[in-house]
Order: C-alpha cells, then sequence, then structure tokens
C-alpha cells in the first residue's frame, strides 16, 4: 500500500494505516518529508500533555487513569509512551499496550510504544512525529508519557503544552538532585502513592520549592496527591491541567511557545536529515578510522569539517547519489 493510501485510510479512521504510518515515521524512508507535509496539513491542534518523572513513579498508571477519565468525557485520546530501547532491534522494550492493556480494544484510544533510541532527554526522535499522526486522525488529547531518565528530561517541555512531573514520597532524594530543573519542568506537580508514609512530607517541600522557586511563569504550579491504582487524585489532576489550559489561553507565553515548538520542529527535521546523510557516506568512515589511530580527534575533525562549507556540502550531496 503507497503512502499516499495510507494518508487516505488514515483520514478514514482506519487504525490500522494509522499505525503503519507511524512504523514509517520510525523507519525513516526517503518519502517521510512528504508524507509528513502532508499530515501536518490535517493536523488540528490537539492539545498534548506529558507526564514525566523518575522510574517507578507510577507515571503509566497515571495515564492509564486519565484515559479512563477522558474517555468518560467521550474524549477521543492517542498516547505515546517512550520506553528504553531494546539493544538488539532498537525498538520500545516494553511494547505498545503491555501496561495499558484494558485501552487495546477501545476505538477511542490509540497507545503507540516508542523507543527512546539512546536519546538524553526523554524523548524519542520521533515523537512530536507520532503525536503528530494521532492529531491528524482526530484524536481529541494526546498524552505523552517519557522514559524517566531523570533530571535530563527536559525535551518534554518542548513538545507538551502541559507538563506534570510525577513523584513518590520515596523521592526526596531525587528533588534534592533535580530540584533547579524540576521547577522548570513542572506545571503541575502530583506526589503518587499517596497512601505510603511521607506523601505529605513530600507534598510540603514541593509546595515550598514551588514558592520560593525564581521562575518567571505566573501560573503557581499546583502539588497533587495520587493514588492512580486506586484512581483517588486522579479527577483534581484532570481539573489542574484544564486550569492551567484556561490560564494559558490569549496569553503571550502561548504564542511564544507555540514558534518555539515550531522551530524546535524544523529543527529536528534538519539535524535528523543531517545525521542520516553524513552516517551514510564512506568519508565519515575514513574519518573515523582517522579517529581509531589517533591521527585526528572527534572535536578537530568536526571543526575541520564545519569550517568548510563546501566539503561539507559535497558530503551532503553524497546520499542523493546513492
Amino acid at each position: 500500500m503507497s503512502a499516499n493510501d495510507l494518508l487516505i485510510r488514515m483520514q478514514q479512521g482506519d487504525r490500522l494505516a494509522l499505525a503503519r504510518l507511524m512504523t514509517l515515521v520510525e523507519a525513516r524512508p526517503p518519502e517521510i518529508y512528504r508524507i509528513m507535509s502532508q499530515v501536518a496539513r490535517m493536523a488540528k491542534g490537539a492539545p498534548r500533555l506529558g507526564i514525566t518523572g523518575p522510574p517507578g513513579a507510577g507515571k503509566s498508571t497515571v495515564i492509564d487513569g486519565l484515559i479512563r477519565l477522558l474517555r468518560s468525557q467521550h474524549k477521543t485520546v492517542g498516547a505515546v509512551a517512550i520506553d528504553p530501547s531494546s539493544p538488539f532491534s532498537g525498538g520500545a522494550v516494553l511494547g505498545d499496550r503491555v501496561r495499558m492493556q484494558d485501552h487495546s480494544i477501545d476505538p477511542g484510544v490509540f497507545i503507540r510504544s516508542l523507543g527512546s533510541r539512546g536519546s538524553h532527554g526523554g524523548i524519542s526522535r520521533a515523537t512530536m512525529e507520532v503525536a503528530l499522526l494521532l492529531d491528524a486522525f482526530g484524536m481529541d488529547e494526546i498524552l505523552i508519557e517519557t522514559v524517566g531518565v531523570g533530571q535530563t528530561e527536559l525535551d518534554i517541555m518542548g513538545i507538551a503544552n502541559t507538563t506534570v512531573v510525577v513523584l513518590v514520597p520515596e523521592a526526596g532524594d531525587t528533588v534534592q538532585t533535580l530540584k533547579a530543573g524540576l521547577m522548570e519542568i513542572g506545571d503541575i506537580f502530583v506526589v503518587n502513592k499517596a497512601d505510603r508514609d511521607g506523601a505529605d512530607r513530600m507534598a510540603a517541600e514541593l509546595r515550598a520549592m514551588v514558592e520560593i522557586s525564581p521562575s518567571p511563569k505566573e501560573w503557581a504550579a499546583p502539588v497533587l496527591l495520587t493514588s492512580a491504582r486506586e484512581g483517588k487524585g486522579l479527577e483534581e489532576l484532570l481539573e489542574a491541567v484544564m486550569s492551567h489550559r484556561r490560564h494559558l489561553a490569549d496569553r503571550p507565553e502561548t504564542e511564544a511557545f507555540r514558534r518555539n515548538y515550531l522551530k524546535r520542529q524544523f529543527l529536528e527535521i534538519i539535524l535528523a536529515e543531517l545525521c542520516l546523510r553524513l552516517d551514510s557516506t564512506p568519508e565519515i568512515e575514513i574519518i573515523a578510522r582517522q579517529i581509531l589511530s589517533g591521527a585526528e580527534d572527534p572535536y578537530a575533525a568536526a571543526a575541520e569539517l564545519l569550517s568548510d562549507p563546501s566539503r561539507l556540502a559535497q558530503f551532503l550531496r553524497l546520499r542523493d547519489k546513492q
């Protein structure tokens, strides 16, 4: 089936066509830019909610509960789960629906796992494009769960309209480690597994950090207690998300976010293609051997290539000739 056929069938609500287009996004064939250009024109701007936090905080359980609430409001939901990449296949280790099996047969929910593929910001390179496909498919809400890599998990800020940071009562050391960046990441903070000892203390510490944060945001990030496995506190969390959206409506920073998102999307496209083109050239192998032999070091080799635009242009044209 051609890419055009897949796009037509996706617009008609074909979930299999949507899944195949997502697979194309990860495989990145040469025609991916033409395909995604058409997808971008179909997208309607569905809101994106990011869920981040350290491993074991219960992010997937929180998302599972939010999906239930959104479906009870008759909203369709697309979810993107960024999982650690398999060292063998490069794919997502945990798979599409292992953690959210109850929604797998719901036609109003589509869940896709992506391998992080070495990303250090918790976000796979294909995340933005998969979210765009879900938007073009017509989903009302898009949820994005990051891989949970800790303090480097900043990329979610650039892709989600609202970011929820999920922690657990035992995460005191994590909070101290992340203190500087944590306040910048989160629009809403959640202490999950609130039935455990220390939950109230953790919430109090977070509220104190929010109050003294030098962040220029006019939004005061709420700190909520949840027990996602029992479904407790999730309605309050969803209302906080909606409150944040109302706060963002018609504000100057919302336009700035949109501008930065589109700029980042453009740069991601360019950088991905540059990496593919450079990696596929024989000359890169020659440079790699020179570095391995000690005749060059990576920084000097990179500086030499970047300082010679004509040589760099020749590198980039080689892939077109292959």
